[in-house]
C-alpha cells in the first residue's frame, strides 16, 4: 500500500499471499511473467530454472531467473582470534532468527589450539539465551516456520547426536509446548561431509582444524558446491588474505557476525547452489532484467583494469591473423570487470568492497569458427577456462596458438562444472534444456552469435568484503578523525 501510495501503478506490483505450490507454480508457467526473483532452496530454484526453460524454449524469448538460495555457510576462527568477540558473533549469526536466515552460520571451524576454550565458553554464553513467543521483549528466539520444519530438524539433532564427537542443547520452557519450537543446538562433527545438505535452523555443527590443514579446510568449504557466506576471525591478515583468495564464497566477513547484510553496503547474493547472481543491492541486479544491458560495469569506469595474459595472446594471435574478433576482443579487454574492485559505503569502523572474480569454466557451444573464436574471448577476457565438446573444438581454426589450444576444457555439457555457457542459437533450445535437467547449481544459459557483444559482467562471480577494522585493535579511519 505505501508503495502505491509512493506512485508506483497497481497494475506493475502486486502483492500475492500463497504456497509456492499453488501461486508460485502458476505465476513462473504463465507466459505473461518474463523473469523471476526468487529467495528459497536450491531444490526449488531447479525446479522453476526448468519450467522457464521449457518455456524459454517454446516461446523462444530469454526470461531472466535471479535465484537466491541456500548455504553450508562456514565460520574459520584461529588461535589469534579473541574468544569473547567470536562466541557474540556466533551467537548471533547461528542463533538470531532460529537460524532460519540463508546466511545463517552452519559450520563453526575452530582451531584445535582454542577449539576446548571456546566451546566452553559458547555453552555458557547460550544460557543467557530465551527461547519464547516473539511478542515478548525478553526472547531472544522465537519458533522455527512451521512443524514440519521442526520435525526435520529434530529427526537431524537425533540422527547426529549419537554420531558427534559433543553436544550440547538447551532445555525449552514449558511455554514452548505450544508451538513450533527448536532449542539451540550445538553438535561437534569430524568432517564437513557428515552434513549431506544444509540444516535451516538454530542448529551448530562445529569443526575442529589443525593450523596446516587451512588449505584443505577451505577446499572442503569450496567443494561442497554452496558459496553464500563465509565468516573469519583472525588478526593475522596474512591469514585472512590467504582465506579470502581461495574461498569461493558471496559475502565474507572479517571479524564480526555474517548476517544482516545492508544493502548498497554489502550486496548480497552467492554462487554455486548458492544462487545464480548477480547481488541483490549490487550494481548489477537491474542489468540482468534489462533486455539490452551494457557490455561491462556501465558507469564504473574509474577502476582500474586488468587484462588476462590469456587475451593478450589471443589479441596478439587474432591481430597477425587479420581477423574480425580482434576488434571486439579489445572492447573486451576495455571492459571487462575482471579482478575490478569497487570501494562501498559503510560506517566508520568498517570497510565495505565488491570485487569480481573468473567463475571458472564457462561452457562454450558454436556452430561456426567466428562464433565460437567471440566466446572463446568473452571467456578468456573474464580471466576464465573455456569447455566445450569435442565436437565443438574441432571448429577451431588448424593455426589456433598451442598455449591457447591448452588451456581449453574438452567435455560434454553433463561433465562441467562451469556455471555459465555460451550456446549459439542455433543450438540454443538443446543445451538450455540439458542443462536445466542437471541438479546442482544452475547453469544460466546466454545466447551469443558470431559478432554480437558477450555481456561480460555475468561471466564473473561477485565477491563482497565487510571487513571489522576495529577487532586487530587499531582503524585508521578512527584515529584520522580524532587527529
Amino acid at each position: 500500500q505505501l508503495m502505491h501510495e509512493a506512485g508506483i501503478p497497481r497494475a506493475a506490483l502486486q502483492f500475492l499471499p500463497g504456497t509456492g505450490e499453488v501461486v508460485g507454480a502458476e505465476l513462473v508457467a504463465d507466459h505473461r511473467v518474463r523473469g523471476v526473483i526468487f529467495t528459497g532452496s536450491t531444490e526449488v530454484a531447479q525446479i522453476i530454472n526448468r519450467t522457464l526453460a521449457k518455456r524459454a524454449v517454446a516461446e523462444g524469448i530469454d526470461i531472466p531467473l535471479i535465484a537466491e538460495t541456500g548455504g553450508q555457510n562456514a565460520m574459520i576462527v584461529d588461535s589469534s582470534a579473541l574468544p569473547e568477540q567470536v562466541v557474540n558473533d556466533v551467537l548471533s549469526s547461528a542463533f538470531d532468527s532460529a537460524g532460519q536466515r540463508c546466511s545463517a552460520l552452519r559450520v563453526l571451524c575452530l582451531q584445535e589450539d582454542i577449539a576446548d576454550k571456546t566451546i566452553e565458553m559458547l555453552h555458557g554464553a547460550m544460557q543467557e539465551l530465551r527461547i519464547g513467543q516473539t511478542d515478548r521483549l525478553a526472547t531472544d528466539i522465537g519458533p522455527v516456520i512451521d512443524a514440519e520444519a521442526q520435525k526435520n530438524l529434530q529427526t537431524h539433532i537425533d540422527q547426529m547426536r549419537h554420531k558427534a564427537k559433543s553436544f550440547y542443547t538447551l532445555n525449552l520452557h514449558n511455554s514452548c509446548a505450544d508451538g513450533t519450537f527448536v532449542a539451540p543446538t550445538v553438535l561437534e562433527i569430524a568432517d564437513l561431509s557428515d552434513l549431506k545438505k544444509e540444516v535451516f535452523g538454530p542448529v551448530l555443527h562445529v569443526l575442529r582444524f589443525k593450523r596446516d590443514q587451512l588449505g584443505n579446510l577451505i577446499d572442503q568449504i569450496n567443494g561442497t558446491g554452496f558459496g553464500l557466506t563465509l565468516g573469519v576471525h583472525s588478526r593475522i591478515d596474512e591469514t585472512i588474505q590467504f582465506i579470502v583468495e581461495r574461498a569461493h564464497v558471496g559475502n565474507i566477513y572479517i571479524n564480526r557476525n555474517i548476517v544482516g547484510a545492508v544493502v548498497g553496503v554489502q550486496p548480497f547474493g552467492g554462487e554455486g547452489k548458492s544462487g545464480t547472481g548477480p547481488k541483490a543491492g549490487g550494481p548489477l541486479y537491474l542489468k540482468r532484467l534489462q533486455r539490452q544491458a551494457a557490455l561491462g560495469l556501465g558507469g564504473h569506469t574509474v577502476y582500474e583494469r586488468q587484462v588476462p595474459a590469456s587475451l593478450s595472446a589471443f589479441l596478439v594471435w587474432a591481430k597477425a591473423q587479420g581477423l574480425k574478433i580482434a576488434d571486439l576482443g579489445e572492447q573486451y579487454a576495455h571492459h571487462s570487470p575482471y579482478k575490478v574492485t569497487m570501494l562501498l559505503p559503510g560506517p566508520t569502523g568498517e570497510r565495505n568492497t565488491l570485487s569480481f572474480a573468473p567463475r571458472g569454466h564457462v561452457f562454450c557451444a558454436a556452430t561456426s569458427t567466428d562464433g565460437l573464436l567471440n566466446q572463446i574471448a568473452a571467456t578468456l577476457a573474464t580471466g576464465n577456462t573455456p569447455a566445450m565438446p569435442a565436437a565443438v573444438a574441432k571448429l577451431l581454426p588448424a593455426h589456433f596458438p598451442a598455449e591457447l589450444q591448452a588451456l581449453i576444457k574438452t567435455q560434454e555439457a553433463e561433465q562441467t562444472a562451469a556455471q555459465i555457457a555460451l550456446v549459439e542459437g542455433g543450438l540454443l533450445h538443446d543445451y538450455k534444456t540439458r542443462f536445466a535437467t542437471l541438479d546442482g547449481a544452475i547453469v544460466s544459459v546466454i545466447e551469443t552469435s558470431e559478432h554480437s557483444d558477450i555481456p561480460l559482467w555475468r561471466l564473473v562471480a561477485e565477491r563482497a568484503l565487510c571487513v571489522n577494522t576495529t577487532a586487530a585493535g587499531g582503524n585508521a579511519s578512527l584515529m584520522a578523525m580524532a587527529s
